[in-house]
C-alpha cells in the first residue's frame, strides 16, 4: 500500500484522560502543522482585517450622511418657521388693511347720509348720490388693488424661503 494517505501522529496528546489543558497547549506541534494550519489562518485574518475596515468605512459614511441629513433636516424646518412667519405677518397686514378699507366705507356712508339730509333738492340729491357712487368706485378698486399687492407680497415672501431651500437641496443633490 504505497499510495495510502499519511496519517499525522498525534504524539502531543494528551496520554492520560486527566492531563490538563496546559499540558496539551505547552507540547510541541506535530511536524508540519505550522505550515498546515498558518497560511490558512493568516488568509483569515486577512479577510477579518478587509472586513473590519469595510465595516468602519460603512459606518463613518452612515455617519456622514446622517449629519447631512439632519443639518438638511433642520435648515428645512427653518425654512418652514420663516415661511410661517411671513405668512403670519402678511395675513396681519392684509387684516389691517381690510380694516383700514372697512373704516373708511363705514365714514364715507355716514358722511354721504349726513350730506343727504342737508340736500335742498331731488335734482341736489341725484348729483350727490352719483358723486359718492363715483367716489366709493374708485375708493373700492383702490383698496382692492392696496389688498392684491398685499396678499400677492405675502405669498412671495411666504414661498421665498421654501423656494430656496428647494433649490438648495436639489443643488446639494446633483
Amino acid at each position: 500500500m504505497a499510495n495510502a494517505p499519511k496519517k499525522i501522529a498525534l504524539s502531543a496528546a494528551p496520554a492520560e484522560p486527566g492531563a490538563s489543558l496546559a499540558e496539551f497547549a505547552a507540547a510541541p506541534a506535530p511536524s508540519g502543522s505550522a505550515q498546515t494550519f498558518g497560511a490558512p489562518a493568516a488568509a483569515l485574518t486577512q479577510i477579518q482585517d478587509q472586513l473590519r475596515a469595510a465595516a468602519e468605512m460603512g459606518l463613518a459614511e452612515t455617519r456622514s450622511a446622517y449629519g447631512k441629513a439632519k443639518v438638511a433636516a433642520t435648515e428645512a424646518v427653518d425654512a418652514l418657521e420663516t415661511s410661517y412667519a411671513a405668512a403670519r405677518a402678511g395675513v396681519v397686514a392684509i387684516n389691517a388693511k381690510a380694516l383700514e378699507s372697512l373704516t373708511a366705507n363705514v365714514e364715507a356712508n355716514f358722511d354721504f347720509v349726513k350730506s343727504a339730509f342737508a340736500v335742498g333738492g331731488f335734482a341736489d340729491y341725484v348729483a350727490l348720490q352719483s358723486a359718492f357712487a363715483s367716489a366709493r368706485l374708485d375708493a373700492a378698486a383702490g383698496q382692492a388693488k392696496a389688498i392684491g399687492e398685499l396678499a400677492q407680497k405675502t405669498a412671495v415672501d411666504s414661498l421665498e424661503p421654501i423656494k430656496a431651500q428647494v433649490a438648495k437641496s436639489f443643488k446639494l443633490a446633483l
